[in-house]
């Protein structure tokens, strides 16, 4: 898809696809005009048997939608893929826009055709405050505890039937989401909880991962998420290096039945397939103030699975004899060097033996004035490189823990890329990091407890070489 028409010859930008009953694809796609003005475009495959689907035929009916009446020309974009309501048969897409008052919002459109479009009279929703809406998404989950599925994009409302909407914010290029309830009769959809809105609580990723889109895969039962991952570092580094940015590793995204207020998201099953050798460390004893070396070879590419314990009682005693803690931000702290009495404690990866490059992930305990005792799960790059000429931060946000679970993380380290999930993907955190000395065969991986008044232990620390997905241009037969 490139911009070679009036309608598009200044960007092709976001889209979605939708498979109709009939087996038919049919491709929604922002163009931004010779004048700059968005637009939302239709394309079809051009050869509906190839299964790769790498030619699409532009309608002769483009552009099919145009900015409605009091919507910005240029705050006109990114469509979803359709869903079918159930009320009326038709299909509905929405779209990302924002009003004059600087409230994101999301339109919604009714179709039978995908050439002629209905505006519908109400906003599928509207958040005042979040600015513009990008790469809106919208989707069924299942809340049936233990059903582990994905739920097609049509999939009726319902009892075990949430719905989740999802926006990019072009102001902070995040993305947030909220898990609410959708009313095919009035084709509006309001949160569980307002006060965690979409645009003003839970995000996908509290790292560097933006725009993202979600799709239904039929034949594994399961909705994938993919993000793209932005850079870090200077524009001269980019053109130099000739590339800028790419996808995440994608995530199967399910309801957290546990909690019944935020999303899970894993890396597709696909990636163990890339697990070669592999290590497998237990019981380890964390002292506060000490650092412990793995040796697991090669640690560029890895998957890591880690499970820590806070040595019991430790806590709360230590705690309650000092006092409560001031609150804590991940993303306002002194990253791993910043000691508190029940944390920093987690790995260092991408790390160089000397520790002078390193990403730190770890968790970070903190008991409020309450007494309740919360986590906080955060990636610190501060020192991921002794290049000068990136953006390094501390990322991350608190997790929810629940009675009787350890500590967890998933890690998937690619060189210039750590992806890293706590708690089975409650809370997730992607990073770029620019090492200049912890590359190839000086990469290492390390435990750590920096916090002053805990013994952490890690009960099981699983380690594989990741083996790269060799992917190759496919042949064109044509």
């Amino acid at each position: 898809m490139v911009p070679d028409h009036w309608y598009d010859i200044n960007g092709v930008w976001t889209g979605s696809a939708t498979q109709l009953p009939d087996g038919r694809i049919m491709m929604l796609y922002t163009g931004s005009t010779e004048d700059g003005v968005q637009v939302q475009l239709l394309a079809e495959p051009a050869d509906p048997s190839d299964p790769l689907l790498r030619r699409w035929a532009k309608s002769e009916a483009n552009p099919v939608l145009v900015p409605p009446p009091g919507v910005g020309l240029t705050d006109f974009r990114d469509p979803t893929t359709a869903w079918l309501n159930p009320a009326d048969k038709a299909w509905r897409i929405a779209i990302g826009s924002k009003n004059q008052e600087h409230a994101g919002l999301a339109l919604v459109y009714s179709t039978e055709d995908f050439v002629h479009y209905d505006l519908l009279p109400t906003l599928l929703h509207v958040v005042q405050g979040t600015g513009m809406w990008e790469c809106v998404d919208f989707y069924p989950v299942s809340a049936e505890l233990a059903a582990g599925v994905g739920l097609d994009t049509s999939a009726a409302p319902g009892p075990g039937v949430k719905h989740v909407l999802k926006a990019s914010l072009d102001y902070d290029r995040n993305d947030y989401y909220a898990i609410g309830t959708y009313d095919p009769a009035t084709d509006r959809w309001a949160p569980d909880d307002a006060a965690i809105d979409v645009g003003i609580g839970l995000r996908y990723d509290y790292g560097k991962f933006y725009a993202s889109k979600t799709f239904y895969d039929p034949v594994g039962r399961r909705r994938v998420l993919w993000g793209w991952i932005g850079e870090s570092d200077s524009e001269r580094a980019d053109v130099l290096k000739g590339w800028a940015s790419l996808q995440s590793i994608p995530r199967t995204v399910l309801m957290d039945t546990k909690t019944g207020s935020n999303l899970l998201q894993w890396p597709v099953v696909e990636v163990e397939n890339l697990r070669m050798r592999g290590k497998r460390f237990d019981g380890l004893d964390l002292q506060p103030g000490s650092v412990v070396p793995l040796d697991v070879g090669r640690a560029t590419q890895l998957d890591i699975e880690a499970v820590f314990q806070v040595q019991a009682g430790a806590a709360a005693a230590g705690s309650v004899a000092a006092g409560a803690e001031a609150p804590y931000n991940c993303s306002a702290s002194a990253g791993a060097a910043g000691r508190g009495l029940l944390g920093p404690f987690g790995l260092l990866v991408v790390a160089d033996d000397s520790l002078s490059e390193q990403t730190a992930v770890y968790f970070y305990l903190v008991r409020g004035a309450d007494g309740k005792l919360s986590t906080h799960f955060c990636q610190d790059a501060f020192r991921s490189s002794r290049a000068n000429d990136l953006v390094k931060a501390v990322y991350g946000s608190s997790v929810p823990v629940l009675t009787g679970e350890d500590l967890s993380v998933r890690i998937l380290v690619d060189h210039s890329i750590v992806e890293s999930f706590a708690q089975g993907g409650r809370t997730c955190i992607t990073s770029r990091v620019y090492p200049t000395k912890a590359i190839y065969d000086s990469a290492r991986v390390f435990l750590f407890n920096n916090a002053t008044n805990v013994n952490v232990t890690a009960k099981s620390i699983k380690i594989w070489e990741l083996n790269s997905a060799y992917i190759r241009p496919y042949p064109d037969s044509s």
